[in-house]
């Protein structure tokens, strides 16, 4: 995929590091152009962003200092070190990361409502309530309305630093929306509806109502291979990657998280 032109599918909007021609068209053949996304407006990973923006005021105790403040907030996170065998983060990062994160929230814990703010602030030209609120289940693997600093530090470990079958399978985690082991065409559509909501001016061409549809129309035809209505993990990883168009789409995931 070198222009990013012409591709007939993908789960999330296309990016090629250019800015998006004003008023973007269809191909003549009439073929929907997957919608781009500049690098340069959008953060390589905006919860990161969010947090370590928090520390750049804010000079945050080291090592062992850091390790003491763990017990001063309601929720207890577990040890860096050993967060440090869990993700693919080096110490030093976990506790750039562990301080930004207190700072914003010195409960220890993100609610929703936190998520919603940070998106909103990362993409004001479009709406990114829902999209925030798919995100924020997706990392809430407790289903608990809240996420612990341990859940939030291995979820962006395996969407930035994971393998290609662990942001796999984070990824159908994120489509399937009711946690029910399937991923239907009506959850799809949701996620890349709200992905496009989201996105507002940085699409190109200007989103149609439809166009999410047909986008997902092609992507599930092409995943839901023995045409039973939904898409299983089996089915998702094994059509992704075989699919080099969905494969290049994944890797920007960072680019809406």
């Amino acid at each position: 995929m070198a222009d990013g032109k012409g591709v007939d599918c993908g789960l999330l909007p296309d990016a090629n590091g250019k800015e998006p021609s004003p008023g973007g068209q269809r191909e003549d053949r009439g073929k929907w152009q997957t919608p781009r996304i500049t690098r340069k407006s959008l953060m390589k990973c905006c919860l990161v962003k969010w947090i370590i923006d928090s520390t750049t005021n804010t000079q945050g105790p080291e090592s062992s200092d850091c390790e003491l403040e763990l017990s001063t907030v309601r929720h207890q996170p577990e040890g860096l070190e050993q967060l440090q065998v869990q993700t693919q983060f080096t110490k030093k990062e976990l506790q750039s990361l562990y301080r930004g994160f207190k700072n914003e929230c010195p409960s220890g814990l993100v609610d929703e409502e936190t998520f919603k703010n940070i998106y909103s602030q990362f993409f004001p030209q479009g709406d990114a309530t829902t999209y925030a609120h798919f995100l924020f289940n997706a990392f809430d693997v407790d289903r608990t309305g809240s996420i612990r600093f341990e859940d939030f530090v291995i979820g962006l470990s395996v969407l930035l630093r994971g393998s290609e079958t662990e942001k796999l399978r984070w990824a159908f985690n994120l489509y399937d929306i009711n946690k029910d082991g399937y991923i239907t065409k009506e959850e799809m559509l949701a996620i890349m509806t709200s992905i496009y909501d989201m996105m507002g001016r940085y699409t190109s061409p200007s989103v149609r109502d439809v166009d999410p549809s047909e986008h997902v129309d092609k992507f599930f035809q092409k995943m839901d291979r023995n045409r039973d209505g939904v898409v299983t993990i089996d089915e998702f990883i094994e059509t992704c990657q075989k699919d080099e168009n969905i494969m290049a789409s994944m890797q920007l995931f960072e680019n809406v998280i």
